[in-house]
């Protein structure tokens, strides 16, 4: 955490006990409390959980600000296996509301991005302007929705 410091870098530190050595260093400190553990000196169990809790937050928080998130889904899925082309076309199918056929159809023109094809069936556009749209709104779908109706408005 020192080195990180030094070079500039944000540290974010999480411990479950206060005043641990690891604040002094944290430009950020979340210290969730969890009380002792049932079984004393195994941290594994409320400290742990509590840890894993707060970095999957912090991982949340952060695909929806990198705008990985479309609603509720994930939509910067990389299909690299039939379990992953599933769950691609059901992202696609909630986010739009097309037919399994439509589906298809787009995420093999698109090459299986996700983005890309939720993009051009919500906005009912070529692949170049919706690729565009995307481009212009850092990735964002939702974003780049919002500017597309103030648009045409």
């Amino acid at each position: 955490m020192k080195f990180s410091n030094n070079k500039g870098a944000l540290t974010i530190g999480v411990c479950c006990t206060n005043n641990s050595p690891m604040q002094q260093y944290s430009d950020i400190m979340i210290t969730p409390i969890v009380g002792p553990e049932a079984v004393m000196g195994s941290t594994r169990m409320k400290a742990g959980t509590a840890q894993k809790l707060v970095l999957n937050m912090i991982s949340t928080g952060v695909m929806i600000k990198l705008g990985k998130i479309y609603s509720n889904l994930m939509v910067d899925v990389q299909a690299t296996n039939e379990k992953l082309v599933e769950r691609a076309k059901r992202i696609v199918r909630i986010a739009t509301g097309a037919s399994d056929i439509e589906v298809e159809k787009i995420l093999n023109e698109t090459d299986y991005d996700v983005k890309l094809a939720i993009m051009m069936l919500l906005t009912q556009s070529d692949k170049d302007t919706a690729r565009q749209l995307l481009k212009d709104n850092d990735g964002h779908i939702r974003q780049a929705l919002n500017r597309t109706i103030k648009d045409k408005a």
